[in-house]
């Protein structure tokens, strides 16, 4: 749209046209004769459709018409001051600004000359002192003459306040709409002010359309701004609820949602407002669709503003009336609107929520916050006393909190065992669906100690085995490995061994379904610990291959662990079975399965080590020597060496077992040297300890094995439990035969320093083991002169406070330092 240009205004020069050099006479015919083209120029401008032009063209007209007026008032009684003047004149050119920023998009010709004009009559000032007026406005003041209208100066000066009041809010309102940066903001600041001084009214907004105008600039606007838009926003809301119903535009609330991820006062301004609209029913409604608002509410709800936090907490409250965002805001980890629904909705409401709960991927703190919020006492509730699909839809919820270990126990205590157990024990087909999502929550239960209270649902689980589908029996039997693994359930083992379980548990074995199959023999690993003796008979042979097979097999690393562990507490003087595992050639796919099986700590690694090491105490067994040989050739010792480095305690105990087991014959099994040979024995054959041609393979030797600093190793490392079979094994080198050359290869590896530890906190086994040693080694001068010193203090304490069984072998040690006299009393 283009604009013709002012023929008129180009040259004008209002200020030296209008006020004199010495600014003693205005004249007012040439400021009506100047302006008055203008107002004729610019009528065309109220033709337009563009409300802004149209706006300041009007604004512009009325500057006009006061300036007319005050040139009729020259020749009057009351001429108009330069105060009013000046007024005017600067008046006329805040219109032109309004007229030049309304017609900014539009294309006009004299732009630049309308801006001269507007600063020239906006720089209008004169001096304002008394003497300087163009007539005494004191005299004036006291003869309260009117001029030729009738008005006196002070409602003329009223009636042009009011105008100014007019002209300067339309001129904001322009600056709101199209301003930029600085005057944009000086523009909010003005108009806020307004606002506080109750200087426009509910009516000016509805007409200018201010609302919309202040959330279509909120969008984009800069931080500073948006903190005033939003602080406007919040003061129009408060005065009335019309102004509330206006900002429920559901674009309006999307872009005021951005600013609740923005700075900390934004955010804080902003869930204030939304907190506000939440009367308005169409919000409530629409803000809980705006993606993301919930989670950025309970995120500011967990803040650390107290004032923000208030506001999200109310206006959450509020949201919290639809069960859709009851759900939204669980998801989001704000539970209270989700368990009250639990608790005081309607059936319905229960069941939407608990089926929410079951599907969601909860973490523990979530599950802990559930659990505190009261979820699992309700779920309960629901469970016992609902329908048959809030039964369902609770258990499923109450199966995903049960993972954690403090609702575990709110479990127990609500006592929902018994309530559990008489659904499982149920042969109503109508409740068969709940069996298996029962039985988990009972599996769960399980691994809590607290459940041995009473002793009698491991036995009902037993006979529930049977009657039951896999994924139930799957659950029973992971309940029952539970049960039977904790601390103080020797007794329920024991009554769960005299009522048959290890029968119950044999069908199981050859199940197709390697969860129950696995389930099965390690329940079977645990219960066969405590009857050893009787395993064999209670296995048969039938169910021992099986066993075996398994193991042969390697369907999985668990399964394998379990399968072993039973073979390793079969009684070790069972010939039979030893043949059977012969035959089975066990001992190299043993060796191959550790071998093969990740380097970690992982509990079925560990299991998998101990239960070998345990297998191989039978082949070691010192009584049979064949056996013996027939293990050491398939390379049993460089094993068990090496077991004595696992992370697992009582496998190096059982690899120092075996070992020690191997090395008591050794001395049987040593070749004398054959001194008549023209060519003496190679030294690196030669055994230093047993004074012959050793060897591994050959005299099962623990030198030639290099086992000896590692055992030394063993006992350094404080181990306790390991000291007794690690001693043992030590011992072996120090029989009658070999002590002082056992005792000096000790003192070589530097065994003696851990045997005087010993002495100090080792077991009374391990303390009586340790002094038989040091009583061989200090037979050895040099030996009781290095090391007698250090050990002389705790030899002299044990004497007199050790244990009674230690007495007579402690005095031996005292009378090689001299300490004792070999008569003494305590021989």
């Amino acid at each position: 749209m283009e604009i013709r240009s002012f023929s008129d205004i180009g040259s004008a020069r209002v200020t030296s046209e209008i006020v004199s050099e010495n600014e003693s006479f205005i004249e007012y015919s040439v400021l009506t004769k100047k302006l008055s083209p203008i107002l004729s120029e610019l009528k065309q401008y109220k033709l337009m459709d563009t409300s802004p032009i149209r706006k300041a063209v009007e604004s512009l007209e009325t500057e006009l018409g006061r300036a007319k007026a005050l040139t009729t008032r020259r020749g009057s009684s009351k001429p108009p001051s330069k105060k009013q003047v000046e007024d005017v004149a600067q008046g006329l050119g805040r219109s032109l600004g309004l007229v030049l920023f309304a017609s900014r998009d539009v294309q006009l010709l004299s732009k630049e000359k309308i801006e001269a004009l507007r600063r020239e009559m906006m720089s209008v000032r004169f001096d304002l002192s008394p003497e300087s007026d163009f007539v005494n406005d004191g005299e004036t003041d006291q003869t309260g003459e009117t001029d030729q209208t009738g008005e006196t100066e002070g409602e003329i000066e009223e009636e042009i306040g009011q105008d100014r009041i007019t002209l300067d809010i339309g001129d904001v309102v322009l600056r709101i709409k199209y301003g930029k940066d600085d005057e944009f903001k000086s523009a909010l600041s003005a108009f806020n002010s307004m606002i506080r001084d109750h200087m426009i009214t509910s009516e000016w907004i509805n007409e200018e359309g201010v609302i919309p105008i202040l959330f279509n600039r909120l969008g984009t606007s800069k931080q500073n701004n948006r903190l005033t838009i939003i602080q406007i926003l919040r003061s129009l809301a408060s005065q009335n609820d019309g102004n509330k119903e206006k900002m429920a535009d559901a674009g309006y609330l999307t872009t005021l949602v951005k600013s609740l991820v923005r700075h900390e006062e934004e955010q804080r301004e902003a869930v204030g407002l939304l907190s506000s609209l939440s009367d308005v029913s169409g919000v409530r409604r629409r803000i809980g669709r705006v993606q993301g608002c919930i989670i950025m509410l309970v995120a500011i709800l967990n803040g650390d503003d107290p004032v923000a936090s208030g506001d999200a907490g109310s206006l959450l409250s509020a949201l919290s009336s639809n069960t859709q965002n009851a759900l939204h805001m669980a998801e989001a980890g704000y539970f209270k609107p989700l368990v009250h629904y639990l608790k005081e909705g309607s059936d319905m409401s229960k069941i939407l929520m608990a089926t929410a709960l079951s599907r969601m991927k909860l973490t523990d703190q979530r599950k802990s916050s559930l659990g505190s919020d009261g979820a699992i006492e309700l779920l309960v509730q629901m469970f016992q006393g609902g329908k048959l699909e809030a039964k369902l839809l609770a258990l499923s919820a109450l199966q995903s909190l049960s993972t954690l270990k403090e609702n575990i126990q709110r479990l127990i205590s609500i006592g929902i065992i018994s309530s559990l157990l008489q659904l499982l024990f149920s042969v109503t087909s109508v409740l068969m669906t709940l069996r298996e999502p029962a039985s988990a929550i009972l599996a769960k239960i399980a691994e809590s100690d607290s459940i041995l209270v009473n002793q009698e649902v491991a036995h009902q689980m037993l006979s529930l085995l049977s009657l039951s589908t896999p994924a139930v029996q799957n659950h029973l039997l992971q309940a029952l490995n539970s049960i039977a693994t904790h601390k103080s359930s020797s007794k329920v083992r024991r009554k769960m061994n005299e009522n048959g379980a290890i029968q119950l548990l044999l069908p199981f074995l050859a199940h197709n379904n390697t969860k129950i199959r696995t389930g099965a023999l390690d329940l079977l690993y645990t219960l066969s610990k405590d009857i050893s003796e009787e395993l064999t008979e209670q296995l048969a042979e039938t169910n021992l291959s099986i066993i075996i097979n398994v193991v042969l097999s390697r369907v999985s690393e668990r399964e394998t662990a379990a399968a072993v562990g039973i073979l390793s507490n079969l009684p070790v003087s069972d010939k039979k079975v030893t043949d059977i595992f012969k035959k089975a050639n066990l001992i190299p796919v043993l060796m191959s399965i550790l071998c093969s099986s990740p380097a970690n700590s992982m509990p079925t690694t560990r299991l998998l080590e101990e239960s070998i090491a345990g297998v191989f105490l039978r082949f070691t067994v010192p009584s049979d020597k064949k056996l013996q040989a027939f293990s050491v050739q398939q390379g049993v010792i460089p094993f068990l060496v090496k077991l004595l480095s696992s992370e697992s305690l009582l496998t190096k105990s059982r690899a120092a077992t075996s070992l020690s087991q191997l090395s008591q014959n050794t001395m049987s099994l040593k070749k004398t040297k054959t001194r008549w040979l023209c060519v003496p024995p190679s030294d690196v054959d030669f055994c230093e300890v047993h004074d012959c041609r050793c060897s591994v393979k050959g005299t099962f030797c623990l030198v030639k094995a290099g086992a000896i600093p590692k055992m030394v190793q063993v006992l350094e490392s404080n181990e306790g439990d390991t000291d007794e079979a690690v001693l043992g094994a030590l011992a072996t080198l120090l029989q009658d035969e070999t002590w002082e050359n056992g005792s000096n290869y000790i003192v070589k590896v530097a065994g003696v320093q851990p045997f005087i530890k010993i002495l100090k906190q080792g077991t009374v086994k391990a303390q009586e083991k340790a002094l038989w040693i040091l009583e061989r080694i200090f037979r050895v001068d040099a030996h009781r002169v290095e090391f007698g010193e250090s050990a002389q203090v705790l030899l002299i304490d044990l004497a007199q406070k050790g244990d009674p069984k230690l007495k007579s072998v402690t005095a031996k040690v005292l009378a090689h330092l001299e300490v004792l006299q070999l008569q003494s009393s305590y021989f």
